[in-house]
């Protein structure tokens, strides 16, 4: 359907939202209570941007392997939004490519997995369900 957010690794993560706030205008926009580890997001348009603290920067228990070409973890991807998370999947899989991570709910109702390009970036697919994840599971600190 769209690319819908990317996904920064930042150094100083005050300082950033500092940036994007002020020097580029953008609203800062609420991030699921479940994810714990440090991190803002902002909207302009219909595309987000999410920015991550560096101190979580890399994959640990629960999270996607990085791959060869992403060092820095999940955090550097690229997320698509699908309309039928379960038929892109499909398509993915006939396509010989395995997921790396979920499916699994993001905690404000949309479900996501994650995978790698050839080249090792992580890509990512989720789809809006509506559905309550309250009991989504913590995002914990992802461990270096």
């Amino acid at each position: 359907m769209r690319i819908q957010h990317v996904g920064l690794v930042v150094s100083d993560l005050d300082r950033s939202r500092r940036f994007y706030t002020g020097a580029l205008g953008l609203e800062e926009v609420p991030r699921p209570s479940n994810f714990a580890f440090d991190g803002a997001w902002f909207r302009f348009g219909g595309t987000e941007l999410h920015l991550l603290s560096d101190a979580h920067a890399t994959g640990g228990a629960g999270q996607p392997d990085p791959g060869k070409g992403a060092e820095r973890g999940m955090t550097h991807h690229l997320a698509f939004e699908v309309d039928d998370l379960g038929a892109a999947t499909a398509r993915l899989a006939d396509h010989g490519v395995e997921l790396a991570g979920g499916p699994m709910p993001r905690g404000d109702g949309y479900v996501q997995v994650f995978f790698h390009d050839p080249d090792g970036h992580v890509l990512e697919l989720f789809q809006h369900t509506g559905e309550d994840q309250s009991d989504a599971p913590a995002r914990a600190p992802i461990a270096r």
